[in-house]
């Protein structure tokens, strides 16, 4: 299947497939009907200190990848990520996942594209 990453706020499209938003927190501004997911990962994100931390800065990019990806190894965002696993290999159609995040390069959502790619 394949993946890919896109805001919340833009439109939803019929090619999108798979609907899977990807934020801890729900996204201001819309609205369940609006976002028509097909499922809200939220024990997925990566974790209030790490994002604080990381607060979208491209410099600290590559730590908050490492730093994500061993939160993903442990607890309820190992289930959640497993669940997301499945997602992608049970489905022929496309997986998109959504963020709120205004920086499109440098999200959780990209980190999580990345790893299922590797898959």
């Amino acid at each position: 299947m394949a993946v890919k990453t896109k805001r919340i706020y833009e439109q939803a499209e019929v090619n999108d497939g798979v609907r899977v938003l990807v934020d801890r927190v729900w996204p201001r501004g819309v609205s369940k009907e609006a976002a028509q997911l097909d499922y809200w990962l939220k024990e997925i994100g990566p974790s209030s200190e790490l994002r604080q931390w990381f607060g979208h800065d491209p410099d600290k990019y590559e730590t908050f990848k490492q730093r994500y990806n061993d939160e993903l190894q442990d607890g309820k965002q190992q289930e959640a990520f497993q669940q997301l696993k499945e997602l992608a290999q049970d489905n022929d159609q496309q997986l998109t996942l959504l963020f709120a995040a205004k920086d499109e390069t440098y999200n959780q959502a990209r980190v999580l594209k990345d790893l299922l790619d590797k898959q």
